[in-house]
């Protein structure tokens, strides 16, 4: 079987937390000897396609654009993943806004329980992970047949580029209008993101 990799973009650019979440991947792909495809939903999202078929280890870039998957929302995204997921075992993501919004919603159509924000690789179905606000590890074995996977990208390296994966376009499915995109509020700041900072001073 293989692995999907949901990507966190903006459209035009790939994020980082992507290429993290491939480490991870790649070496649950390599306990199961699998292919690693990934997964571009959003709307002229072409640039961050293109982006993540040149990262190594990827054997090909699944493209669906459409006006319900610019922003991100979680029930139409869902909705495709779960569509495609018959074709997959393992279903993961970065642990950004995108990923824990998604994620859960995938597991629950799924019916399978979400391993969440896993920090360490023991085998396919097997990952650490904190709990207790990270005073504690816990080693978690995954029972069902398909796993969804948040991965916290602080504790992987970036996969690097070398790879030149196909993409091939997929169709999006309907959206099912359970909710509508209204505007973002970001806060601006001077200081990157904690989960990709690459120093953190406590």
């Amino acid at each position: 079987m293989t692995i999907l990799l949901l990507a966190d973009h903006d459209n035009a650019s790939l994020s980082d937390q992507t290429a993290k979440a491939l480490t991870a991947a790649a070496k649950i792909a390599k306990e199961q000897a699998s292919d690693i495809h990934v997964l571009v939903a959003g709307k002229a999202a072409k640039p961050a396609a293109e982006q993540a078929a040149k990262l190594a280890g990827v054997s090909k870039v699944l493209l669906a654009e459409s006006d319900e998957l610019a922003n991100n929302l979680a029930e139409p995204l869902a909705d495709l993943i779960v569509s495609l997921a018959a074709s997959y075992d393992t279903i993961l993501s970065a642990a950004t806004s995108v990923g824990k919004n998604v994620l859960p919603r995938v597991a629950a159509l799924l019916d399978v329980a979400q391993v969440s924000e896993i920090i360490e690789v023991i085998s396919s179905d097997t990952f650490k992970r904190p709990i207790y606000a990270g005073n504690a590890i816990q080693t978690v074995q995954a029972s069902d047949a398909k796993k969804v996977i948040t991965v916290r990208t602080a504790s992987f390296a970036s996969a690097p580029e070398g790879g030149s994966a196909t993409v091939e376009a997929i169709p999006a499915v309907s959206d099912p209008g359970l909710s509508t995109f209204v505007g973002d509020a970001l806060s601006a700041s001077d200081r990157p993101e904690l989960t990709s900072a690459k120093i953190i001073i406590s």
